[in-house]
C-alpha cells in the first residue's frame, strides 16, 4: 500500500521544480528535505538558459519577474577564463535573470504547495528499500524514524547524493583541486571604478576587468549590477569545501590577498558564497524505482548551467512518471528519461569541461590557446553556437516518427495564434502540462488520429502569422515530438509518434 504517488528527497530548486510538475499532472509527490529550515546561503545567483522560457509556458516567470526584474539579455558571460562579447547582436542568444537561490526556491516552494504537493523539512531518508511495485524509504524526522512507501523515489539530493549511494549508483568522474570564492559587493570609499570596469586601488594600483593571473590563482573582476562589484578568486586546495558553512567578507578579502598580493578594498556584501568543482555523471539515472535529478545525477564544473540543466531533468521526468504512474504510459515511456537527459547532462559536461581546460592552464601554452579562443568568438557564427550551447538552445532530442522536419526533437519557440476564441500563445497552450497537437492548417484529419490514445492530447486549431509548420505534436516538457509541413503527408508519422510518446 502506498502512502504517496512519488517520493522526491531535496528541496532544492529541482526537487520543487518536480513537485510542482507533478501536481500539475494529477500526480501527489510528498517532499523530504534534511534542512529543518530553507538555506540562505546564496549558491546560485541567477537563472539563464532555455529553462526561462519553461518558465515563461508555466507561468512561474510572472512570479520570477515580480520578484526581481524580466528576463535581461547577457552581454558578455564568462567562459573558461575568457569573456565571450554578445553585445553587437540585436537578439543576444543568451538571457539571464539575477535571482538568488533562496528566493528561487521559496517561489517554487510556493507554487508547489499551492499545487497541493507535500514538504517536510527537518526529514531526513536514511535507508531505502525497493521491489518490483514500490519502494520504501525508512526517515529520520523530528519526532523518530518512520518509513513512507510509494512507487518511485527521485533523488534531488545534491551532488553528495545519499540516495544515489543507498542506490548503488556509480558517480565516475574528477573533483578538481581548487576553490572558487564568489563576493558581490558595493563600491566602498576610497575606490574607483573606471568607465571600463577596471578598479583603482590604494594598494595595488590599478586592477584590470575580466581575469588576472598570478602564481596565488585567478582574480576575476566584473559588474552585473551599477554601483556592485563582481569578485572571485580561484585558489589550488586540494581539500573538500563544506557548502553549509557560510562564507564571510574576511575570507573572500584573505583569498584575494593571496592571488593579488594585497589588499582590495570591498563595500558591503550582497552575496558570499564558496564553492568546489567537480566533473562527474551518474552512470544511470534511474536504478528500477529509483532515479536521479539535478546535481544528484550530474556535477558540472563552471556556473551559470547546473539549475538550468537539473530544473530541465525534473520537467523532462515529470510528465512520464505521471502517464505511468496512471497507467497510459506507452512500453518504454519512463526509460526515455534517462536516454534523453543522461545525454543533455553529457552534453552539459562537453562545454563545461572545456571550460576548465581553458582556465586552469598557466603556462605560456595555454595564454595562446586563450587568446586564440576569444579570437575566435570575435565571430558572429561561433559565439552565437557558444551561447546556445551554454543555454542548451541547442539540444535536439530523437523522436520516433517525428519525421525529418527542422523542428522535430527541438523545443517549441513561443509565438502568437489567432482561434476561434480569440488570441493566445504556445506558451500559454501549455501553461497546465498537457501534450498540445497545434493544427496551424486547418487538418481535420490529422487532429482526429490524436483522440483516443492513452494520454488526453489536447487539440488547438489556430492560425500564426509565418506558421512555421501546418502541425506541431508537443509534449508536456515543451519539446516538438512530431513537425510537418504543407508538403508532408504527415498521417503515418504523426501516428507513429503519438503511439511511442502518448499510446495514441
Amino acid at each position: 500500500m502506498s502512502d504517496v504517488d512519488v517520493i522526491i528527497v531535496g528541496a532544492g530548486p529541482t526537487g520543487l521544480m518536480l513537485a510542482g510538475e507533478l501536481r500539475l499532472a494529477g500526480v501527489r509527490p510528498l517532499v523530504l528535505e534534511r534542512r529543518p529550515e530553507q538555506g540562505k546561503t546564496p549558491k546560485a545567483h541567477g537563472l539563464s538558459g532555455q529553462i526561462l522560457d519553461l518558465l515563461s509556458y508555466r507561468g512561474l516567470l510572472e512570479r520570477v519577474q515580480e520578484a526581481v526584474t524580466d528576463p535581461v539579455p547577457v552581454d558578455r558571460f564568462p567562459f573558461g577564463g575568457v569573456h565571450v562579447d554578445l553585445t553587437r547582436f540585436d537578439e543576444p542568444p543568451l538571457k539571464a535573470v539575477p535571482l538568488r537561490q533562496p528566493l528561487l526556491e521559496r517561489l517554487l516552494e510556493d507554487h508547489a504547495v499551492e499545487l497541493g504537493a507535500e514538504l517536510r523539512r527537518g526529514h531526513e531518508v536514511v535507508g531505502l528499500t525497493q521491489d518490483a511495485t514500490s519502494v520504501t524509504a525508512q526517515v529520520r524526522g523530528p519526532d523518530g524514524t518512520y518509513e513512507v512507501t510509494a512507487p518511485y523515489l527521485v533523488g534531488c539530493d545534491g551532488g553528495r547524493s545519499p540516495i544515489r549511494g543507498l542506490a548503488g549508483i556509480g558517480f565516475p568522474g574528477t573533483t578538481y583541486p581548487e576553490v572558487n570564492r564568489i563576493g558581490q559587493v558595493s563600491v566602498p570609499d576610497g575606490l574607483t571604478v573606471h568607465e571600463n570596469g577596471d578598479i583603482e586601488t590604494p594598494e595595488l594600483g590599478r586592477v584590470k576587468a575580466g581575469f588576472t593571473r598570478t602564481d596565488g590563482g585567478v582574480f576575476a573582476l566584473g559588474s552585473l549590477t551599477p554601483g556592485i562589484l563582481f569578485i572571485q578568486t580561484t585558489e589550488e586546495d586540494p581539500g573538500e569545501v563544506d557548502d553549509d558553512v557560510p562564507m564571510t567578507l574576511t575570507e573572500l578579502g584573505d583569498s584575494i590577498r593571496r592571488v593579488l598580493g594585497g589588499d582590495v578594498p570591498l563595500g558591503d556584501p550582497v552575496r558570499l558564497s564558496r564553492y568546489q568543482f567537480s566533473a562527474r555523471q551518474a552512470e544511470r539515472y534511474r536504478d528500477g524505482r529509483v532515479l536521479l535529478a539535478g546535481d544528484a545525477a550530474h556535477l558540472l564544473p563552471s556556473t551559470g548551467t547546473a539549475i538550468n540543466v537539473g530544473m530541465s531533468d525534473a520537467v523532462n521526468l515529470a510528465w512520464k512518471l505521471a502517464a505511468d504512474l496512471q497507467g497510459r504510459a506507452p512500453e518504454g515511456l519512463l526509460d526515455t528519461y534517462h536516454g534523453e537527459r543522461h545525454a543533455a547532462g553529457a552534453r552539459a559536461l562537453l562545454q563545461s569541461q572545456a571550460q576548465v581546460a581553458l582556465r586552469r592552464g598557466q603556462d605560456p601554452a595555454a595564454e595562446a590557446l586563450r587568446a586564440v579562443f576569444e579570437e575566435l568568438l570575435g565571430d558572429e557564427q561561433p559565439a552565437k553556437r557558444l551561447a546556445a550551447h551554454i543555454a542548451g538552445t541547442d539540444l535536439r532530442y530523437p523522436m520516433p516518427g517525428g519525421g525529418d522536419h527542422a523542428l522535430t526533437g527541438t523545443f517549441v519557440p513561443d509565438f502568437a495564434l489567432e482561434t476561434d476564441q480569440g488570441t493566445t500563445s504556445v506558451g500559454e497552450l501549455l501553461r497546465l502540462a498537457r501534450p498540445v497537437l497545434l493544427d496551424l492548417a486547418d487538418r481535420p484529419e490529422l487532429r482526429e488520429l490524436a483522440q483516443g490514445g492513452l494520454v488526453d492530447v489536447h487539440l488547438a486549431k489556430a492560425k500564426a502569422e509565418d506558421r512555421p509548420a501546418d502541425v506541431l505534436l508537443i509534449r508536456p516538457d515543451g519539446y516538438i515530438a512530431f513537425a510537418a509541413s504543407a508538403e508532408d503527408t504527415a498521417a503515418d508519422g504523426l501516428r507513429e509518434a503519438l503511439s511511442a510518446w502518448f499510446g495514441g
